[in-house]
């Protein structure tokens, strides 16, 4: 694999902006791509524009408006509390959506020439979604590449790494700062800290004071 562009599938929070810097570290030339399925916040998607714009990466932005139609949820319906149940699903589930997502950024991929994709799923901190475990992107890596009759490769640099070791590596690119200071991670829709109740943003907080404490500072 001497190609050396790549794709980031980028929503403009912690993971894929992570997932961007790294990009940008391991390839000559880096894209992003955003899929506007009408989330719940469409700051999601001006956040991901604004990254783009301020890291210097082609920005591409996909209708997905089917996936909404599709699968109806906490993260496509103001009306759907967001919870995780004991057994269930979390209602923040979108089913399908990193099925199509990686389909897609595949399709754009060959457009512009990218045998490389990146995204930012983690099976470590995955929430119980089933489309974010290393055995699924296998997968859809074999399936799309058969499909296409191509050879792309899907990285997934987060998958084994936990919110802490995330913040670490965020640091390591020295991005830590304008990770936290510039994405959005909230399910409230709130950038940066966000609004710390919702499940991402204990997540995110818990990581972060996890790495400080490991680095000799205090938890934030």
């Amino acid at each position: 694999m001497k190609n050396e562009k790549a794709l980031v599938v980028f929503s403009g929070g912690q993971d894929s902006t992570t997932c961007l810097f790294w990009a940008k570290k391991q390839f000559k030339e880096v894209e992003a791509v955003t899929f506007n399925y009408n989330q719940r916040h469409k700051l999601e998607i001006d956040v991901a524009e604004q990254i783009a714009k301020e890291l210097d990466v082609r920005h591409h932005l996909l209708d997905m408006s089917l996936l909404n139609q599709l699968a109806p949820n906490a993260l496509t319906r103001d009306d759907i509390a967001i919870e995780h149940k004991e057994g269930e699903l979390p209602s923040t589930f979108v089913p399908g959506r990193n099925l199509l997502f990686l389909t897609f950024a595949s399709v754009l991929a060959k457009q512009i020439g990218a045998k490389h994709i990146v995204t930012g799923v983690c099976e470590t901190d995955f929430s119980g979604y089933p489309d974010c475990r290393d055995v699924f992107v296998k997968s859809c890596n074999v399936t799309i590449n058969l499909a296409m009759d191509d050879q792309f490769v899907i990285h997934t640099p987060l998958m084994w790494i936990d919110k802490a070791e995330t913040w670490k590596l965020a640091d390591e690119l020295s991005a830590l700062e304008y990770v936290r200071d510039k994405t959005l991670t909230c399910y409230n829709g709130i950038i940066a800290d966000g609004c710390g109740e919702c499940p991402a943003c204990r997540l995110r907080k818990k990581g972060l004071d996890e790495y400080i404490s490991a680095k000799g500072g205090e938890a934030l």
